[in-house]
């Protein structure tokens, strides 16, 4: 048995044969009935693979899915656009890193779906994307 010890990447770990305790029945809940969560756990919880899952499961990836509970929940497997920010791999010790980091986050949503010739400050092209 392999065990999924820092593995915060969903794919990895269902490509690579690691144990995974199977709670996609309770993310399909969260999607399809909830509206706005707040993920407050304690650090190394989670919330990183959980959000990988997600990421997995709207980008339509049944094929990660597949002997799963989720896999017999969901009939329709469509694919969404993700904007996914991952703050993990930055330094916020200078004052203008956070804002050129979304700044990368933006231009590249943008150049991938689109940009709104309209949205000229950063709040209003984060909203457009």
């Amino acid at each position: 048995m392999k065990f999924p010890i820092g593995i915060q990447d969903f794919e990895k770990l269902r490509t690579n044969g690691y144990v995974y305790v199977d709670k996609t029945a309770l993310m399909y809940k969260m999607v399809s009935e909830g509206a706005v969560y707040f993920l407050s756990r304690p650090r190394r919880f989670g919330k990183s693979l959980l959000v990988s899952a997600l990421e997995a499961y709207f980008l339509g990836r049944r094929d990660l899915f597949q002997g799963l509970a989720i896999e017999k929940l969901e009939s329709e497997w469509f694919e969404y656009p993700i904007f996914h920010l991952d703050f993990n791999k930055h330094d916020f010790t200078e004052p203008e890193e956070l804002k050129q980091t979304l700044e990368t986050f933006v231009a590249r949503a943008e150049a991938e779906y689109g940009k709104d010739v309209l949205a000229t400050t950063l709040g209003d092209r984060f909203e457009a994307t």
